[in-house]
């Protein structure tokens, strides 16, 4: 990959309000265009837009990835090394409550990885995670 395209996703959010501080004054992203029900950010070069959606009462769904609970459906972004760890560092500042604090996952072994989970306000699962040797993120 010599060049990464963004991706666009879009997920729905009970309170636009609330979701707009989170995205924009905890996770720090730059917020673009917006209307009454919609709000596009720059989620670490990728556009993320929250739509509002009255608040589901689906429970959120798990897997067991290397023994600990991880909710699916998920997304963040794979950040620089130094980068996740000042972020997570930042979040715990902002009393973020962790799903699954930050951790190294699959320590020594192939695909070993920095992750952490977190909530936003409308309950949609994150995931951030940092490789310290990038081409590791496909590796079998």
């Amino acid at each position: 990959m010599s060049q990464l395209s963004p991706f666009h996703i879009a997920i729905p959010v009970h309170n636009l309000a609330e979701c707009r501080v989170f995205y924009r004054d905890i996770l720090n992203c730059e917020e673009g265009r917006s209307s009454d029900h919609w709000v596009d950010f720059n989620f670490f070069g990728h556009q993320l837009v929250i739509h509002y959606k009255a608040q589901s009462l689906e429970e959120t769904k798990t897997n067991t990835v290397d023994g600990k609970h991880v909710p699916v459906p998920h997304y963040g972004v794979v950040l620089p090394w130094d980068s996740f760890h000042a972020f997570a560092e930042d979040l715990k500042l902002k009393n973020i409550k962790f799903i699954i604090e930050p951790y190294i996952r699959f320590e020594g072994l192939v695909g070993e990885q920095a992750t952490m989970f977190f909530k936003d306000p409308a309950g949609n699962a994150l995931e951030f995670k940092a490789f310290k040797d990038r081409s590791q993120l496909f590796a079998k």
